[in-house]
This record gives C-alpha cells, structure tokens and sequence, in this order.
C-alpha cells in the first residue's frame, strides 16, 4: 500500500509530496540499471511519485533509467529534469528539453529547472521556459542553486515570478540557508527542493542522530531525513539506488520528532547566526 506522504504547495497550487526519489549517480553503470530501475518503481508503489533527476546526469543515463522506471505509470508521476547553465540560451532551452524528452521517453516534464546560476543572460533562459510552457513540452519550471540575491534578482524580470521552486543543498549539516534564504522563499510560498539530505551518508554515522534514532527505533538516516521533512515548505529528494534504502526513506516519514529531539539536533548542529553563502555540490 501506497504511504501517506504529507504534501506541500506549489505556487500553482498543485500539491506534492515532501518526500521524492533523487536520482544523481543512477545511470553510470548498467550493471546496476535494473536495480536502480526496480528501486524507484517501489518508490512509486510507496507514494513518492516525484522524481528528480537531470540532463547532467551520466550525461542523460539518469534519465534512461527513470524512464525505465516510470514506463506505463507516468501518469502517476510529478516528473522534474533539469537544464545546464550553458544551454540555458533561446535556442538552447529546448534543445535540451527535447533531448531530455526523447531520454525520459515522455511529451512533457512537469517541473523543468535551470540546474544553477550561469553566465547566460536569466531573462533569456526565463523566455525560453515560458515558450516551453506554452508549447506544452514542460508545465513549470523553477531553479537550482539560487541565493536569495539571485531569486530576487530572478523574481524581478518579466514571468519571473513563475518560478515554482529552488532546489538547494539543505541538511542538517548545511543549515545556511536557513538564515535568509527559506525565509524569503517560505513568505513568497516558494517551496524549497533539498538535495542531498542526509549529507552523502555523512549523517547516517552522526552520535548524536544515532541517539535520537534510538528513542524512535530508527536509524541516524532516518532521523536526518525526517528533520528536512519537518521544516515548512521543504522537498526532500533523497537517493535510493536500493529497494531497502527505499523503504527505510518512506519509513522516515512516519518519524515524528518531538521538542526534545529538535532541542538536541540545534545544540548538535546549531542554525545560523549570519549570512553564509548558498553551498553547492
């Protein structure tokens, strides 16, 4: 049975939930394909039905593999690819999209995102998303790796304010964003996209999460993940090349940390004090 995944808001108001399949590194090697493959459809099965990957990644492999995955039940998908910086241009917009298409085996992405912040004039890149969407090859589009003075630069330019996301670099232990950058965006009802949420793994060997994990018979992992989950219009889009990872991650879900818990995480990994510049990997 499907999980009940609680949802968030778009600024189109379509609802999506908190917890999505993240697919960096899937792709790079056939000999796990299928593995990878059967990893998001029970993803699928267990209610997170978005799923976040790119045309970087493996050079478009990722995005075999999730088309692999999604064959038959696209309809039951909220699907989000993204563009590099250097083919963000009039022209290289949909180029990319349409190759991405031709990868994900679809006729539309339902959320297209520019994958950072290049030397390409944004207003040209903000056109060229709005062509897409009106052709019907995407239904939103938003951005990645953009600080709070690049979406305001972003919100200020004609259609800007479209903008439906930003996926960043947000876990426990790259807290920065908390300082101004989920503020600006949780008052324009801008959701915010965290890759990377349990750090690389790196928190899934943290003390202080293993003893919280303790309380709630679960592990460090998932204690990191259901902290991101917590936050107010958060995505987190965690990767699971594995059906047991992917359980656990749907599991994590269901955690609900208490005052206590959230006391020890903040004296463990304190929330910021000043402005750090948004980190990327």
């Amino acid at each position: 049975m499907p999980s009940t995944i609680r949802t968030t808001t778009l600024p189109s108001g379509e609802a999506l939930p908190v917890l999505g399949q993240g697919t960096w590194r899937m792709g790079e090697d056939f000999s796990r394909h299928a593995d990878e493959v059967n990893a998001l459809k029970l993803g699928l099965d267990l209610g997170m039905t978005l799923i976040d990957t790119a045309e970087m990644y493996a050079s478009g492999g990722a995005e075999e593999v999730v088309a692999d995955a999604i064959a038959g039940r696209r309809d039951e998908v909220f699907l989000v690819s993204k563009v590099l910086p250097s083919n963000a241009s009039r022209i290289g917009v949909p180029a990319a999209c349409d190759r991405s298409l031709r990868h994900l085996r679809t006729d539309r992405i339902d959320l297209y995102l520019l994958h950072w912040p290049g030397s390409l004039p944004l207003a040209e890149t903000v056109e060229a998303f709005d062509a897409l969407k009106k052709a019907g090859k995407i239904r939103h589009w938003g951005v990645s790796n953009f600080d709070t003075h690049e979406m305001e630069e972003l919100v200020s330019l004609p259609a800007g304010d479209s903008v439906q996301t930003n996926q960043i670099l947000y876990n426990l232990s790259q807290r920065g964003p908390e300082f101004d950058l989920a503020p600006w965006s949780r008052q324009r009802g801008i959701p915010l996209m965290a890759y990377s949420p349990v750090d690389q793994g790196v928190l899934a060997r943290n003390t202080t999460l293993e003893a919280i994990a303790a309380r709630h018979n679960a592990t460090a992992a998932q204690i990191a993940l259901a902290w991101v989950m917590a936050q107010p219009g958060v995505i987190a889009i965690p990767k699971a090349g594995k059906q047991e990872h992917v359980r656990q991650n749907v599991a994590a879900s269901d955690i609900e940390l208490t005052p206590d818990d959230f006391a020890d995480i903040d004296r463990a990994f304190p929330p910021p004090t000043r402005k750090r510049g948004l980190q990327m990997i």
